[in-house]
């Protein structure tokens, strides 16, 4: 569906910004709504959906083991 929202995980990119995850959760909103600009009227319901998508994605990679990488060999 996002074909072109990238990996956020370690190996594929090592530093993960809050920026990164903002565009990710951006991307997939505006493909979800189908609006790249949400009307007035529908704004603040596209930033919390926004917002939610980026808290998640967040809270995702927080909570993702990954093999073999130093972090999951230190657990």
């Amino acid at each position: 569906m996002c074909r072109s929202i990238k990996t956020l995980r370690p190996p594929a990119t090592p530093e993960v910004s809050e920026e990164d995850i903002r565009a990710a959760a951006l991307q997939y909103v505006r493909k979800v709504s189908g609006f790249r600009a949400p009307a007035a009227h529908n704004r603040e319901v596209f930033e919390q959906a926004v917002d939610a998508v980026a808290a998640a994605t967040q809270d995702l990679l927080g909570g993702l083991q990954v093999r073999g990488s130093a972090s999951a060999s230190r657990q």
